[in-house]
Formats: structure tokens, sequence, C-alpha cells
């Protein structure tokens, strides 16, 4: 089985102390996403990088009263420093929680062969829950290291990791 890591969200935006949505236990988990990076890099498997690119009129801010974030083009939007994304390593673009909606994710992982997936980053009850979500629909086998994934609020992010596990079927790692 063809394996994959998928790196989700952790933008200067999420990220960064002070920023537009501010993230805090992202930065706390970036240790443990580079080893899983490193690990995966070591391993043959696919890294890819799934970001937020919103307009800077997306209907998320105000639906959701979201400060505006990772506005598409903006140092916000971009990956990290200590995780930055090699030349060859995809990064996927997406408008909404979703990373398979209206993105390229699906072909990449096709012609990737990926039949496995490891998920990390930012929101662990938004993001990944419905990326996890999306990924089990299409048949992936889907793994989630709990020490990967950041919260706004840690009883969302547990409520999360148990829906994943117990409803999806995904395999938690804690």
């Amino acid at each position: 089985m063809k394996e994959a890591l998928l790196i989700i969200d952790m933008l200067n935006d999420f990220v960064r102390e002070g920023a537009p949505l501010e993230v805090p236990a992202a930065r706390a988990i970036l240790p443990a996403v580079q080893a899983r990076v490193a690990a995966a890099r070591t391993r043959g498997a696919a890294v890819i990088y799934v970001c937020d690119a919103h307009r800077p009129d997306d209907p998320e801010f105000s639906r959701m009263g979201w400060p505006p974030h990772a506005v598409k083009g903006t140092k916000g939007a971009e990956v990290v420093a200590d995780l930055a994304p090699l030349e060859t390593d995809p990064v996927v673009e997406k408008i909404s929680y979703s990373g398979f909606h209206r993105t390229g994710l699906e072909g990449i992982l096709q012609a990737l062969g990926v039949s496995e997936l490891t998920l990390t980053g930012v929101v662990t009850n938004i993001c990944v829950l419905y990326i996890a979500y999306e990924a089990v629909v299409r048949g992936y086998r889907v793994t989630v290291p709990a020490d990967c994934v950041a919260p706004l609020d840690p009883a969302d992010g547990e409520f999360a990791l148990k829906q994943m596990e117990q409803v999806l079927g995904v395999t938690v790692e804690r």
C-alpha cells in the first residue's frame, strides 16, 4: 500500500503568535509534525500540503465570523517555515474545509497510487475532521496521530478524534 502524509493548514495565519486565526496548540505540534515529515520522506511516502487559499471577500469570513485569514497570495497563506514544502511536494489549495472539493487532491493521490493517508495539522475538529471523512468515504485508509493535530478548543478536538475513531473507523494514534 502506498501512503501519503497530508500537512493540513499549517499556515502562518494559523500557527504564528498573534495570527488572525491563531491556533496556539499548532506551535506545540510542530516538532511531532516535523518528525512525521522526516519519517515519511525516509520511507518514500508522498508529503502533500493541503492549504487554505481564500479570496479577500470569501463568504466564510462573514458566514462563520472568522477573521480574514490565509488570503491567497499573502504571507499568512504560506506554510510555516518550519514545515516548508520541498519543490517536489504537491501543494493543494482549498477554498473550504474540504480538501477534496474543487481541488486537485484526489487526482494527485490517484496518480501516486496512494491508498493510505496520515493526516496532520489544524484544526482537528474542522478541516482535519472533514478531510478525514472525505478520505474515508473515498476508500482511503486514514490515520490521525493525536500529537500531530491541533484544535482551537481541547474539548472540540477530543470530540473530533472520537468521531473519527468511533464513527469513521480512522486509526487515531494516541
